[in-house]
């Protein structure tokens, strides 16, 4: 029997956390740099400028829309490979991974074609339609890029597939590859070539069918999952197993999608009746800036879900082996570690909004644009470290095989609070109210998360004289 994961039983919590989170830590940051280096060339391309940045905004929700499926497949599928290979049981192990992969391709390949039907209402659904270049821009580049969805859907399905076999620097180097060939050719598309939007999108799409190719060539090579070919035979009985501990993944991107529409279509509403930003030239503004602050606000939320995400393999295998003291060791660090990163990122964008700004093209912009920028920033990221808490507590109850505990705060923070407060605070403070929502949203979240978090502990608290 193969037990090249057993050292996740035996190693300390510290060195275990750093070897599997910084790996999924810089997987994570590299691949939102995919979306946030496209919106940073793009600013600073004058013949596109904040037009072509609203334009990036519109169409990022459909980036996390394919996202969403590919996590739940993905982290389901390394959850539940976890805890089978902890209890030492690699033959539904491996037939997860078989129909995870299956299930990957055919979901991609049915969202892309859904795409390129309804490509005009997508846009328009998602506030492309602030202004007739604003809307152009969204189309062009929203077809490439859903050119790219199937790449990008099994890249990112893979890669903690990746990771629960055992492999997290490998997963890494796979999201890294891609996104360094996305970094070179997006100036070269853009500056040289002048291909505009469709310039970044392709760019994107190259990096993207890099990672899928190299993430195909590492499942001919796993190393605790042997793929065999009846790992390949879709198997309802497993699918059901592991598409539950995924559904938090899921439910935690494609709320986050619901929040971006009515952001997106609160600005547009409430924008038009700014007397600054209801003027046509200036009205793509709020758009934009809310674009680069959720950019923003994902580079952070990166390292958060990244230092999770790294936990889950470590937390699965001990909770399957009847560890349970490692998991709840493993759950004080991982808060702690959360809470500082959410401390730091709240010092950056509160004390240097401006420089933030100036990242995505506000030197060729007006003064109306930097101004809403740092008020932005100042207001809607002002509860980071409560965001960052929230979202550590959502992904390691999901590490535990608490799916629904887990999907249940999700949907209450993304759902419930986020689309509601998008909703009603803008009747009361106009577009002001779209950047409250965000703060409002986390700190009442947390008191849901706390309850949950003692629970957790209380589940976790066993006798030590039984482990000794």
């Amino acid at each position: 029997m193969d037990n090249s994961n057993a050292f996740l039983e035996r190693e300390g919590l510290g060195v275990l956390m750093r070897k599997f989170s910084i790996p999924c830590i810089i997987s994570l940051l590299v691949g939102a740099l995919y979306n946030i280096v496209d919106q940073i060339y793009i600013a600073n391309a004058d013949y596109l400028g904040s037009y072509g940045n609203a334009a990036n905004t519109v169409v990022f929700p459909m980036t996390v829309i394919a996202l969403a499926i590919a996590v739940m497949i993905g982290d389901g599928c390394c959850a539940f490979v976890s805890i089978r290979l902890g209890a030492k049981d690699t033959e539904k192990a491996h037939r997860s991974v078989g129909n995870a992969i299956l299930l990957v391709v055919l979901c991609s390949l049915a969202l892309t074609i859904f795409y390129l039907l309804f490509q005009n209402g997508i846009v328009s659904a998602f506030g492309g339609r602030v202004n007739q270049e604003t809307y152009d821009l969204s189309r062009e580049y929203f077809f490439w890029i859903a050119l790219g969805i199937p790449f990008y859907m099994f890249g990112q399905a893979m890669n903690p597939v990746i990771r629960a076999d055992g492999s997290p620097k490998f997963a890494m180097l796979t999201t890294v590859a891609g996104a360094i060939v996305n970094i070179i050719l997006d100036p070269i598309f853009i500056f040289v070539f002048k291909w505009g939007m469709m310039g970044a999108a392709v760019a994107t799409v190259i990096g993207q069918i890099l990672t899928a190719v190299f993430a195909l060539w590492y499942l001919f090579h796993m190393k605790a999952v042997k793929l065999q070919k009846s790992s390949f035979t879709f198997n309802s009985k497993v699918i059901k197993k592991f598409i539950p501990l995924g559904m938090c993944s899921f439910l935690s991107q494609i709320s986050l999608v619901a929040s971006m529409m009515a952001l997106q279509n609160m600005v547009m509403k409430y924008g038009a009746q700014d007397a600054v930003f209801g003027q046509a030239e200036f009205a793509q503004i709020p758009m934009a800036i809310l674009g680069i602050v959720m950019k923003v606000f994902q580079i952070v939320i990166s390292i958060v879900i990244g230092m999770a995400a790294g936990c889950i393999p470590i937390v699965g295998y001990n909770i399957g082996a009847g560890r349970k003291d490692r998991a709840k060791g493993l759950f004080t660090r991982l808060l702690i570690a959360e809470a500082i990163v959410g401390a730091v990122a709240l010092v950056v964008v509160e004390l240097l909004p401006r420089q933030l700004l100036g990242i995505f093209g506000a030197a060729n912009e007006s003064t109306f644009y930097t101004d809403f920028g740092i008020k932005s920033f100042r207001i809607y990221l002002c509860m980071m470290i409560f965001a960052c808490i929230n979202k550590a507590a959502f992904i390691y109850l999901q590490s535990l095989g608490r799916a629904w505990v887990s999907t249940g705060l999700s949907m209450i923070r993304e759902v419930l609070f986020g689309v509601g407060f998008a909703l009603l605070l803008p009747l009361w403070f106009g577009l002001d109210g779209v950047l409250y929502s965000m703060p409002v949203s986390d700190f009442l979240t947390l008191i849901a998360s706390a309850i949950v978090i003692v629970q957790t502990y209380k589940m976790l608290n066993v006798k030590q004289k039984a482990l000794q």
